[in-house]
């Protein structure tokens, strides 16, 4: 058994940064059993850029302004990390042929996850992939299947289940603290830094249906891997979606436009959800929307027959309130705290980026394993598929692929059989 992971980073761009972060924690805190010995990215000085100070050009500056955004983190190299050499590849096929590595963690366009899973875990590399887990379910499957050949991990880098506050509406809703669980909502509409009509990211593709852009499979995943720790699995969809923004534009620091950008993909969804334990919900999220944004107090509430969760508080029947992170880390059973968040880490992506080492060295499956991303990506594409069909969808047969009409021009345009 291994006793220390050798990794591969793929795609060194605007979310790099923060997963650095997290692993400069991770060895702050005494965490040895990783190391980054590659980058790949397509332009060989986008992975240089990443390696050292000095090795390539300057580092880019922050794609959000907020500085709570995992987009918002300040540059950081591997050398913030640790110590030792890096390889530099821009080739994929070389990476895997001849560097050092027992793992990857991808971190490119949707589009291209995939492709790049499948042949890593050919290729005998244990893989983690960033949500959303691929471009299509099928895509997913594809992905899930070739783990399963190479007997190798497969984890989907879902940082949102593992905050605090994530973690204690589960377990809030799961204790029956709050009872039965009734129903489940989240409003979000409009952003301070991309809405109305702002590239999301500056990244273009992220407006761009057959580039696998949009919301409900962008943003969607954080949220309905939410609804399924507190609801349960989620049985049907009835959804809406449109693209109330066609062109998002590039401003200057004086507000003039220097770019326009024809957009296809949903910027916006409204979404119904069935629970298999009796559950209903309603999802709404956009980042059009002129004027003041707006969403529910707190973005999110759970109603159950003992009480709801709003704000960050259990409000209970019988007249209590209280902070459910405090309740959760006084009264949640001690196996699962030590579980959740090992070496007192409470930051997500060093807490995800754990147990995807951990996972390898034990030769397991993870909480978050391919079945799990794939069950989020069924959710998300069924908002899609419900929009299309104009009627409710199961979401069991989305993640199956026996409803299909969405994906199948993506899956057409990018040869996925």
């Amino acid at each position: 058994m291994a006793e220390e992971i050798r990794i591969g980073l793929i795609g060194c761009g605007g979310i790099l940064p923060v997963h650095l972060r997290a692993m400069k924690r991770l060895r702050e805190v005494g965490y040895d059993r990783f190391r980054i010995t590659a980058l790949m990215s397509r332009k060989l000085e986008d992975a240089l850029r990443f390696r050292r100070p000095g090795d390539g050009p300057p580092p880019k500056p922050p794609v959000s302004d907020d500085p709570d955004d995992p987009l918002g983190v300040e540059h950081h190299y591997v050398s913030d990390v640790h110590d030792g050499k890096v390889e530099v590849y821009d080739d994929l096929d070389l990476m895997l042929a001849e560097a050092p590595i027992d793992a990857v963690e991808i971190f490119t366009t949707h589009s291209s996850h995939h492709e790049i899973a499948i042949n890593a875990l050919e290729a005998g590399k244990h893989v983690a992939v960033e949500k959303p887990m691929a471009l299509t379910c099928l895509a997913a499957r594809r992905m899930i299947e070739a783990a399963e050949r190479a007997e190798r991990t497969l984890m989907v880098l879902e940082n949102h289940r593992f905050w605090p506050h994530v973690r204690a509406a589960g377990w809030a809703a799961q204790s029956g603290l709050l009872g039965d669980i009734q129903m489940i909502l989240s409003l979000s509409i409009g952003t301070r830094e991309w809405s109305p009509d702002i590239v999301l990211g500056h990244t273009p593709w992220r407006h761009d249906r057959l580039a696998g852009g949009g919301c409900a499979v962008d943003f969607g995943p954080h949220l309905l891997d939410w609804t399924r720790q507190v609801g349960g699995e989620i049985r049907s969809v009835s959804a809406m979606t449109r693209c109330l923004e066609p062109v998002r534009r590039e401003y200057d620091d004086a507000g003039r436009v220097t770019e326009e950008i024809e957009a296809d993909a949903d910027d916006t969804f409204f979404a119904h959800l069935r629970f298999r334990d009796g559950a209903v919900g309603s999802l709404g999220f956009s980042v059009a929307g002129h004027g003041e944004p707006i969403s529910l107090p707190g973005g999110r509430a759970i109603y159950g027959s003992r009480g709801c969760l709003q704000r960050g508080e259990a409000i209970l029947s019988d007249g209590r309130r209280e902070s459910i992170e405090e309740l959760y880390f006084d009264h949640a059973p001690p196996d699962e705290l030590a579980a959740h968040f090992p070496l007192g880490m409470r930051d997500a992506f060093a807490l995800e980026t754990h147990q995807f080492i951990e996972a390898c060295i034990a030769g397991e499956q993870p909480e978050l394993s391919g079945q799990e991303g794939l069950r989020d990506l069924a959710a998300a594409f069924a908002i899609h598929e419900s929009a299309l069909a104009g009627c409710e969808v199961r979401v069991d047969d989305v993640a199956s692929g026996q409803i299909c009409a969405y994906q199948d021009e993506l899956n057409h345009h990018w040869g996925i059989e």
